[in-house]
């Protein structure tokens, strides 16, 4: 088993600082969940850290989750937990935000300005999109417009 991650500070309820900025929903039919922000954001903020269980890379090579992120050469964060909402954000071809690594910390960064009642989106990178998205189809909006033409 993983140790709890250093990535983020543990609380009783084993939730995210600010989760209160956030509602997770279902964006459209067809489509998983999503998270949308309830609070405005500017190019460069901050958004939510994605919080998890802290594995080695070895221990997750034949984990089928989807929800890993590598932060490094040895160390890869489990986001299932349903705890770590940030894990509700989905996947876009024109995201309004990006994941970066901060001091061996998961954050997703606005890179616009994000209004109130958005749904936010960040690439999940060419290995997972490959692996799981593409054989399924894009469903993002921009993909989505893309096959309505």
């Amino acid at each position: 088993m993983g140790l709890l991650c250093y990535n983020r500070r543990m609380t009783a309820g084993k939730k995210v600082e600010n989760a209160h900025d956030f509602k997770v929903v279902r964006p459209g039919k067809g489509l998983g969940m999503g998270l949308v922000t309830l609070k405005s954001f500017k190019k460069g903020d901050k958004i939510i850290e994605y919080i998890g269980i802290k594995k080695t890379n070895t221990e997750v090579e034949n984990d089928e989750t989807k929800y890993l992120f590598e932060i490094d050469d040895k160390y890869t964060i489990d986001g299932s937990p349903r705890w770590n909402i940030a894990r509700y954000i989905n996947h876009s071809c024109a995201p309004n935000a990006e994941a970066d690594i901060i001091d061996s910390r998961i954050w997703i960064v606005a890179v616009k300005n994000i209004d109130a009642g958005s749904e936010l989106t960040y690439d999940y990178g060419k290995e997972y999109f490959d692996e799981f998205i593409r054989p399924a189809g894009c469903k993002c909006v921009k993909c989505s417009k893309k096959s309505e033409k």
